[in-house]
């Protein structure tokens, strides 16, 4: 299988002996699987192109004006056989690139867990993958270990040939994770969650950064990946323990304020409810979270088992403030008119309204 992928790599890499290969070579299972994807259409597309071009040239020569043996049919139109081969050949081809994005699509989700850790080796069924929270700043990327209570701006650890389940959000405008060395990019957008599981199967330190546009700090927002073996692993988290910094709600706010080129740095005591805060937008204090703004008149939940326990009147009399979250360079707004979850008024608009015509 090996040669046959070097042969097919071959056209890519005419006239690339200058830039880096790491989409082509990387060091991760799913990067793998993904870089054969890219080889195999490649390879798929050339079956047509090649002859395609070598024909235009063919004909060309063949049939040009000095060319007094080539043999003339002005009244030829039609050729089964040459149908055959022009419709049987792309459609074959496409075929097999619908079966082979059909399968990548399945086989290749970010949010599928890690099934084999490499091509000749299975996850053993007691394996836990290492949980990562990922949050996108402006400009500048947060990791939380919540396993460990510790965390890390532009600089993320994870263990050789351990599945990785990264869970991502944005305290501010959308980005995308990409480590081409371990996995396609995934994005990161502010009130939501995106996963992406992966895995590294090389020792090293490689290069993650922002591959969607998010402002003047953009080109900066890089972080280096180290892929190291457990005793590595285990040593670079004690050392974030052993951090002077600590990371609350207070602490995060003052992250999350814009700025450029950050160095790598860690903390420890991370707030263990940090990440879901800032997922559902009501870090600040006061705020409140969007699934407490969930909720029905009479106080049940709309979406799922709520809880309602910090709600109080006061956060829904008319006019009062709603927070913004940090960064999203909103201003704070009032709610104005928003009535409060015992004020039935509504009942009396719905009573007027004439009754529904039947069709």
């Amino acid at each position: 299988m090996r040669p046959l992928k070097l042969l097919l790599l071959l056209p890519l890499l005419a006239g690339l002996g200058g830039c880096n290969f790491v989409v082509l070579d990387p060091s991760g299972h799913i990067a793998a699987q993904q870089r054969d994807l890219l080889v195999i259409s490649t390879g798929l597309m050339l079956i047509i192109i090649i002859p395609v071009m070598a024909l235009t040239v063919l004909f060309a020569w063949r049939y040009r004006h000095s060319n007094n043996a080539a043999k003339y049919e002005p009244d030829w139109d039609h050729s089964t056989m040459l149908e055959l081969v022009i419709w049987a050949a792309p459609l074959a081809i496409i075929i097999c690139l619908g079966a082979l994005t059909y399968l990548g699509t399945h086989l290749l989700d970010p949010y599928r867990p890690l099934a084999r850790i490499n091509h000749d080796q299975p996850v053993p069924a007691d394996t836990k993958p290492l949980e990562i929270e990922v949050v996108s700043l402006d400009w500048k990327w947060l990791f939380i270990y919540p396993e460990s209570g510790v965390a890390s701006v532009n600089e993320v650890a994870v263990p050789v040939d351990r599945p990785v389940r990264f869970r991502l959000t944005s305290g501010s405008v959308m980005n995308a994770f990409y480590v081409p060395a371990m996995a396609g990019m995934i994005y990161s957008m502010a009130g939501m969650e995106t996963q992406l599981h992966a895995v590294m199967n090389q020792p090293g330190e490689f290069e993650g950064f922002s591959s969607n546009y998010s402002g003047e700090g953009f080109s900066g927002m890089r972080f280096v990946m180290k892929s190291v073996d457990d005793a590595g692993f285990d040593a670079w988290i004690e050392a974030a323990r052993n951090s002077a910094r600590t990371l609350d709600r207070d602490a995060y706010l003052e992250l999350a304020k814009p700025s450029e080129k950050v160095p790598a740095e860690t903390f420890t005591n991370v707030d263990p409810s940090l990440f879901q805060a800032i997922v559902e937008q009501c870090v600040e204090p006061g705020s409140l979270c969007m699934s407490e703004w969930m909720v029905a008149d009479d106080g049940s939940p709309l979406c799922g088992p709520l809880t309602t326990a910090s709600l109080n009147e006061a956060d829904f009399t008319v006019d009062a403030p709603m927070s913004r979250p940090h960064g999203t360079g909103l201003s704070p707004v009032r709610g104005a008119g928003m009535k409060t979850p015992t004020d039935k008024s509504w009942q009396a608009t719905e009573a007027a309204l004439p009754a529904p015509t039947q069709l």
